[in-house]
């Protein structure tokens, strides 16, 4: 009876054990592996509309966690793909949809202002259900629109990981 009750106390004491640790959050955030493939997709897309373009893959805090650039993209193309992901990741919308807000709504039109935001359409966020996780963000191609579509190539293309997670 004894070991009983020591037994069901351990048990009870390790049930509880979340409950102590309420400043612990649990968070999901983008692997390298998945970034890579992120990478490569949009790279592939953008191939197939012949064009050269830099990608940039953010995690959930904003750090790059890969970034190429394609042969004959401009210099130019890598820092406004970590951006584009900035912007996307930061506003947890498509930069097409935050440039269009600015230009339209008198008041956003300050969000050019904040350092490291880019209103141009190219960047999508990396969402696991609601969740955010990271952000893709694509620069070179002769439109946003172009830069965009590569990137929701390859979220497409991965479509299957991101809701198994």
């Amino acid at each position: 009876m004894k070991r009983l009750l020591i037994t069901t106390l351990l048990f009870s004491g390790i049930t509880a054990f979340p409950s102590l640790a309420n400043g612990v959050l649990s968070e999901k955030n983008l692997s390298l592996a998945l970034a890579e493939q992120l990478a490569q997709h949009a790279i592939q897309s953008c191939v197939a509309k012949n064009v050269n373009v830099a990608v940039t893959i953010v995690d959930r805090a904003g750090v790059v966690k890969l970034a190429k650039r394609m042969d004959n993209a401009g210099p130019h193309t890598l820092e406004a793909s970590r951006m584009k992901a900035f912007t996307a990741l930061t506003t947890k919308t498509p930069t097409e949809n935050v440039m269009k807000n600015a230009q339209a709504n008198a008041e956003a039109q300050n969000l050019r202002d904040i350092p490291g935001f880019l209103l141009l359409a190219g960047g999508v966020p990396v969402k696991v259900g609601d969740q955010t996780i990271g952000a893709i963000g694509i620069g070179g191609a002769p439109s946003g629109s172009i830069d965009q579509q590569c990137a929701l190539d390859a979220l497409e293309a991965v479509k299957a990981q991101l809701s198994a997670k």
